[in-house]
């Protein structure tokens, strides 16, 4: 079976590393990157990841501005998001539920069960 692709999306380089350095150990996925937004668009579409682990609070374009350009574009809609934010009470994750992202994973994450909650929101099974 394929390995899955996750692209990580942050404008902070240290938690793009960290989530990179993560989910290929724990789960032995691949992992793109991308610093923004519109680096996430270009990459989503041209790579057509598994899932995209999405940052909220970036510069320029921020999270959910691009979530909802990954929904227009017809190549990028049917890729699941994970949100990854501070921004986590629960009036915030019923409106990213509402809007149609997978989940929200708390910021700072647990490195060592990044893979396991990105899995779970997934319903894949960690090492395929």
């Amino acid at each position: 079976m394929a390995t899955k692709r996750i692209l990580v999306v942050d404008n902070e380089s240290y938690i793009q590393e960290v989530a990179k350095l993560c989910l290929e150990t724990v789960a032995g996925w691949d992992v793109l990157l991308a610093s923004s937004g519109q680096d996430c668009l270009h990459q989503a579409e041209a790579e057509q990841p598994d899932a995209i682990l999405l940052d909220v609070m970036m510069p320029d374009m921020d999270g959910m501005a691009t979530f909802q350009k990954l929904q227009e574009n017809p190549a990028t809609q049917p890729i699941p998001v994970i949100l990854l934010t501070a921004k986590i009470q629960s009036s915030d994750r019923r409106r990213y539920a509402e809007i149609g992202t997978i989940a929200a994973i708390a910021k700072p994450f647990d490195p060592l069960k990044l893979a396991g909650q990105v899995a779970a929101a997934l319903g894949w099974t960690l090492g395929t």
